[in-house]
């Protein structure tokens, strides 16, 4: 058995059977990276109206619910008790559809039950919710087709992953042109050491398997991604004293980014924009991420990579875009990319959970 195989059964132990629910880890993850505005009231009634066994079993770290899902067909890269997927159904509505994956046959079989009940719940026809036992890293193996997703969500199982690039790689191609991945996960403020990947328990509380927050703009570069988006970011707190000494200096924070898959467009300007206030519930002001507030009807110059996401994207419609003549340099320009670090944005936020949402034992 190869070394990621391992660290993979080890993490299906640790979710299939070790945890029963949420309080069962050891960091505050859970209860991480929520956005700095309140909720949309439509992600709020759905996530309340999900069954609450589904709930007892969710170990995600954040809310990772992109707008404007209506029609879309959504992939969920580790579903788990399938809490987001559920969600997602009734956001993307009847002519939309939500597949979730998970590698976890327990939680696959758990997550299948109640296809059936949130079906009633919403008032759907027929089910718009699959879900299929496979790999983040073998998603066309999985029977995803590539170029056939308009958006795929995670919430923090990518920390889980042995090899983060193949999970990316096969996030870029089962995604359609303009597509976005939309994740939440725990980084690190410096490279994790080998003898802490080793860790079964560190692994599988995540922390392990973190990764330094700038090599993600490396390897979302690196299979094709645009430069990562930084929609919000919280201190995570380790409340086991056993793990907290094992991590030494190293901090951990839950970050929420978008990637989106652009295609070649060379010689791209920068562009002035202006958000018609189309997209429900964001009528007068849509907090794309961190550092991008569009409000209605005001002009507003981005970058070229910008540019691109507001012309190909699900948000086209919602924008009007005026090319300019002069280049607006972009991120990719600024090699610190500062903006992008999730323990900067949670400093400024002042965003730290300091319930204990998980076990100090």
């Amino acid at each position: 058995m190869s070394k990621s195989d391992e660290m993979r059964e080890n993490v299906k132990r640790y979710y299939g059977s070790r945890l029963e629910s949420s309080s069962d880890l050891q960091t505050s993850a859970t209860s991480c990276s929520l956005p700095r505005s309140p909720l949309p009231s439509s992600v709020t009634e759905a996530l309340s109206l999900v069954h609450p066994e589904v709930i007892k079993r969710f170990f995600g770290c954040g809310i990772p619910v992109p707008a404007k899902l209506e029609g879309c067909r959504v992939l969920d890269l580790g579903s788990g008790s399938g809490r987001d997927c559920f969600a997602f159904s009734k956001l993307v509505g009847p002519s939309g559809q939500v597949t979730g994956i998970d590698m976890t046959e327990q939680l696959i079989t758990a997550s299948r039950q109640f296809v059936e009940y949130h079906q009633r719940k919403f008032g759907h026809k027929e089910p718009n919710v699959t879900f299929i036992q496979g790999y983040m890293e073998k998603l066309c193996e999985a029977g995803i087709q590539r170029d056939s997703m308009d958006v795929l969500i995670s919430n923090c199982v990518i920390c889980l992953c042995p090899d983060k690039k193949s999970v990316l790689q096969q996030a870029y191609d089962v995604l359609k042109d303009g597509g976005e991945l939309y994740f939440s996960d725990m980084y690190a403020s410096s490279i994790i050491p080998d003898h802490m990947k080793q860790d079964p328990v560190l692994w599988g509380e995540g922390m392990g398997g973190s990764v330094f927050w700038k090599d993600l703009v490396f390897l979302a570069h690196s299979v094709g991604f645009s430069t990562p988006l930084l929609v919000s970011a919280s201190h995570i707190e380790v409340h086991n004293s056993q793990l907290k000494a094992k991590a030494g200096d190293i901090r951990y924070a839950s970050g929420t980014y978008r990637l989106f898959k652009l295609p070649q467009q060379p010689g791209m300007s920068g562009a002035a924009v202006i958000y018609k206030g189309t997209i429900p519930e964001f009528p007068d002001q849509l907090d794309f991420d961190s550092s991008h507030c569009f409000k209605k009807d005001q002009e507003v110059e981005v970058d070229a990579e910008m540019a691109a996401i507001l012309q190909v994207s699900r948000f086209s419609s919602d924008f009007t875009v005026r090319m300019l003549d002069k280049h607006k340099s972009d991120s990719k320009s600024t090699p610190q990319y500062c903006h992008l670090n999730p323990f900067l944005l949670a400093d400024r936020w002042g965003s730290s959970v300091k319930q204990c949402s998980k076990t100090s034992r």
